[in-house]
């Protein structure tokens, strides 16, 4: 099957993508976009998402797969091993819910067209956006922190000692953190989990700074 990958460097989402293809094993042909240019309004790409947004995930039959957490259990079905959700349905729902609460609840409000509204619309600076990405990281890290800590089924990794969708999601919210200089001081657990996810070549490849792309 040969796939092809479209994204952008610096987008959370795409990152998910990336790091789930690597931890699979799967090559892909990589499609950049630039979407501060509007590379992802063109008619063109339209006809594979209409929303707009990457990652697209494209099938050799030429179906396009969209919505990063949707193409991970896609994959997931699809390639078994290695597992990025674990069997028992307990440890399946935590998963999920550690990875919405990155993926649904901070990462909506603080992606790229969320930042160039509050701007557009409210006069927002760049210092006030960072107000706004920040408190959104904050609240949200503060409860997934304690729920990592709390609990005796986090491992090595969210959930045991084995990288999964939720590893996926917090590695990729921690890079888009660092545009806002926003460090891991406060959440060790998270921290502690992020470093052991960069040890990953399957990781650490798929981060921003690591594609062809990246500026």
């Amino acid at each position: 099957m040969t796939l092809r990958l479209h994204n952008f460097f610096r987008s959370s989402t795409s990152t998910r993508l990336r790091a789930a293809l690597n931890l699979k094993g799967l090559a892909y042909d990589y499609v950049p976009y630039a979407l501060r240019k509007g590379e992802t309004r063109t008619p063109e790409f339209l006809r594979r998402n209409p929303q707009g947004l990457v990652p697209v995930l494209e099938l050799e039959d030429g179906q396009h797969l969209t919505q990063s957490l949707a193409i991970i259990e896609w994959l997931d079905e699809t390639h078994p091993q290695p597992a990025l959700l674990p069997r028992d349905p307990g440890a399946r729902a935590r998963v999920r819910a550690l990875s919405y609460m990155i993926a649904m609840e901070i990462h909506p409000l603080n992606n790229l067209r969320v930042l160039m509204r509050v701007g557009e619309q409210f006069g927002a600076d760049e210092n006030a956006q960072k107000a706004w990405f920040t408190h959104w990281v904050n609240l949200g890290f503060d409860a997934l922190e304690a729920e990592l800590s709390q609990n005796p089924e986090t491992g090595r990794f969210c959930c045991g000692d084995e990288p999964g969708m939720a590893d996926i999601c917090l590695y990729a919210q921690v890079w888009n953190n660092r545009r806002f200089d926003i460090p891991l001081d406060a959440w060790p657990t998270i921290a502690r989990i992020y470093a052991a996810c960069d040890a990953l070549p399957a990781f650490s490849d798929a981060a921003p700074s690591r594609q062809p792309d990246a500026q």
